[in-house]
């Protein structure tokens, strides 16, 4: 199985599954995904870093420029736009391997899932029931 999470959702996902309430191994599968989610929504913050940086420059203590009024000091703004949509347009890949079973009981909660959700957090479950949904299937898994 290989299922592909957009950056722009990763923390949010996060966030969502950590809240879920579950036992078992439901809970540790669920435990296992978040983990990976964290490690990357990591990697994610640390690259948007450095566009801001890039965009930004840097002050004698190495964090981005910031203005008077304490809103980041983005030099251009279009182009750091540009930069920041095409990192969060970005998708994780989480392909089975040793991640096969946690990638199926995950599945099989979110498509149980029977909560009454809305708003943003109503989205971000519509992007992840579709990344199981479009999930591809490897043959043998």
């Amino acid at each position: 199985m290989i299922v592909k999470i957009k950056y722009e959702y990763v923390g949010e996902l996060t966030d969502f599954l950590f809240n879920l309430s579950l036992k078992g191994k439901k809970s540790r599968h669920r435990t296992r995904l978040v983990n990976l989610l964290l490690d990357k929504h990591k990697q994610i913050a640390e690259e948007e870093m450095a566009i801001i940086k890039e965009f930004a420059g840097t002050d004698k203590d190495g964090e981005p420029k910031r203005k008077e009024n304490g809103n980041l000091d983005i030099k251009n703004v279009k182009e750091f736009k540009k930069q920041q949509e095409e990192l969060f347009r970005e998708e994780f890949v989480i392909e089975g391997g040793d991640h096969h079973g946690m990638l199926k009981t995950v599945k099989e909660i979110i498509f149980d899932y029977d909560e009454e959700i809305s708003g943003r957090q109503a989205v971000v479950y519509d992007h992840l029931y579709e990344a199981f949904e479009n999930a591809n299937e490897k043959e043998g898994e």
